[in-house]
């Protein structure tokens, strides 16, 4: 998704340094399907019953999957970090979750590099 009713585009959109390399000029968020769609669709209302939560995530994540700029729409809310909605085709808790996977990752890696690893106390 590309801003909560309240944002306007200039803050969502992703710095240029920061952004994937595309082929096609322009923002990746000008190609965004999303663009087509209902706000709502992305971001909870208040006090949004469960059942409905789940639903509109899945049609969202519909949207999302058919998107030519899923990628960078989801790197975007990975490195910003996007707080609430769906970005991507990933919830605010499924992004927690990737983030969460690529710290751990680094983390092991910088573990296993050669002079990054930290002797045991003994």
């Amino acid at each position: 998704m590309l801003h909560p009713p309240h944002q306007s585009l200039q803050v969502a959109a992703v710095p240029s340094q920061r952004a994937p390399a595309r082929e096609q000029a322009g923002p990746w968020h000008s190609e965004a399907v999303c663009r087509r769609d209902e706000a709502g669709l992305f971001f909870a209302p208040s006090k949004e019953p469960t059942a409905a939560r789940l639903a509109r995530e899945e049609a969202a994540k519909r949207v999302c999957a058919r998107c030519p700029v899923m990628v960078e729409c989801r790197e975007h809310a990975l490195l910003q970090p996007e707080p609430y909605g769906v970005w991507g085709g990933l919830t605010a808790a499924e992004r927690r979750v990737v983030l969460t996977r690529r710290r751990r990752r680094e983390m092991e890696l910088k573990a296993s590099s050669p002079g990054g690893r930290i002797a045991a106390a003994g």
